[in-house]
Order: C-alpha cells, then structure tokens, then sequence
C-alpha cells in the first residue's frame, strides 16, 4: 500500500525551542497590597456561649428554687398529717366491765363435724397415663368430687 502522504522531515532542535519558548510580556508590577483586617467569629462564639451558659445557670437555679417549694409544701402536709394523727391516737380510757352482770360462756347449737377418711383407691389399677379423657370424667364424677357428709 502506498501512502498518499509523505513523511515529514525532522525538525532542528531550534524549530522544536522556538515552538515551546514564546515570548510573552512580563506583567506589570503591582503596588504593595495592604493586608485587609478581618474578623475573627471567636468573639462572637464567646458571646453566644456566655448566653448559653448564663441561661442553663438560671433553668437550674429555678429548677432547685421549685424543688425547694416543693419539698416545703410536702413537709407542710406532712406535718398536719401528723398533727391530725397524734389528736386522733389520744389515749382513751376502757369503759369498766359490768361486774354485776358478769359473763358466762355458752355451748354453741351447732352440731360438731364428723372426720371421715380420705379415699386413696386406684382406678381399676391402671395408671394415670393409660386412664382415657372418659374415664378420668366418670372418675371425677364418680369419687373425687363427691361432697362429704
């Protein structure tokens, strides 16, 4: 195949610095530039923190003068209970018993409960895993909850 371009020539060293070293003008030079002042937020953090600080001082001085009012009027309450609790408990006198009707027990009318023995029979002499729903029914029914007489 034969290429339609031709190659090119090398180039010289000096076209290859002329290419990379343009000339361009120096700018002018400047005045000396005066550092401008600035603010920094520190002084204003500090305000706003001695606000904070000042407002959490006041809620919990608040908050410990409301307890104290709290606890005073407990106190108050406690003390009238109390109050009212030691006139009620005044110590007061028995009357005198009657001695010239004195007392004399008396047998009671009701009649006197008969023991009787608890029944421990078995079922047919089956154990208790091989009785079926039914049968522990009818037992139920039958012997355990038969009133006593």
């Amino acid at each position: 195949m034969e290429r339609s371009h031709p190659k090119p020539a090398l180039k010289t060293k000096d076209q290859v610095k002329d290419k990379y070293s343009k000339v361009t003008p120096k700018p002018a030079a400047k005045e000396n530039t005066k550092p401008q002042e600035f603010k920094l937020h520190t002084g204003q953090r500090a305000v706003k923190r001695a606000m904070f600080n000042y407002s959490v001082a006041t809620k919990f001085y608040l908050l410990e003068i409301q307890k104290k009012q709290v606890e005073k009027v407990q106190k108050m309450i406690e003390d009238e209970e109390i109050r009212c609790l030691r006139k009620e408990m005044v110590p007061k006198a028995q009357l005198m018993p009657f001695f010239d009707r004195p007392f004399f027990p008396q047998r009671s009318n009701r009649p006197l409960t008969i023991p009787r023995e608890p029944s421990f029979r078995t079922v047919n002499s089956k154990c208790w895993s091989c009785i079926s729903e039914n049968e522990l029914y009818y037992f139920h029914l039958a012997h355990a909850w038969n009133p006593i007489k």
